[in-house]
């Protein structure tokens, strides 16, 4: 039996646009990031290898879609391993994938499992090192509560390294759970903070923004 197709059907621009005026996040959301070396290089080549092949994997499934990309940021590991190397991160967020349901949550994340693959992720530790991290942060307001997957992703607000890129990309996006924008949100975590603040990087070829 074919695998769910997650973007079998593209919402329309009335759709979105009423979406967009009511505060829902657009599209789905994937988080990036790596602090390993994978065989394409250092986390940063990796993130630019990365880049073109999860763009072929999401319009594969159909549109048509819009991808929108952070920049990246430079950030403080949190959790895991005390010792582990700083990362670098960055969001995509995708406008046009439309029915969301959990099967088609669960497929897509093992499609973004099989490109963390390709580029030698190792699931060794909880929060340890890798040379290349895929997360599904949303869908819509879709929920899913599984072992497997949960959406919206239960830390997503936590997390200063994806509230950093997500507000770099819109600062008024309202993330799912949320009663703030990213950005507001990002505020209060970098005031509490003990590692040093998300240090955006500047654009270059392969990753512009």
């Amino acid at each position: 039996m074919d695998a769910p197709n997650p973007f079998a059907v593209a919402s329309s621009v009335a759709d979105r646009a009423q979406a967009a005026a009511a505060g829902a996040p657009p599209g789905l959301a994937i988080a990036l990031g790596a602090n390993l070396p994978s065989p394409a290089g250092e986390p940063l080549a990796t993130l630019v290898a990365a880049r073109p092949q999860l763009e072929a994997l999401l319009l594969g499934w159909g549109g048509p879609l819009q991808l929108h990309w952070s920049p990246l940021f430079h950030t403080a590991p949190m959790g895991g391993p005390a010792d582990q190397p700083a990362y670098l991160n960055g969001v995509l967020l995708v406008e046009g994938a439309s029915d969301p349901n959990c099967a088609a949550a669960r497929s897509l994340l093992g499609l973004l499992h099989g490109l963390e693959q390709r580029f030698g992720r190792q699931r060794r530790q909880r929060w340890g090192p890798r040379s290349l991290d895929l997360d599904l942060l949303w869908w819509g307001d879709l929920q899913c509560r599984s072992e497997a997957l949960e959406l919206p992703h239960p830390r997503l607000l936590e997390r200063s390294f994806v509230l950093a890129p997500l507000a770099a990309i819109q600062a008024t996006l309202v993330p799912p759970g949320a009663a703030a924008t990213a950005a507001n949100l990002l505020a209060p975590l970098l005031a509490a903070a003990s590692e040093p603040p998300p240090q955006r990087l500047a654009g270059r070829p392969g990753w512009p923004e």
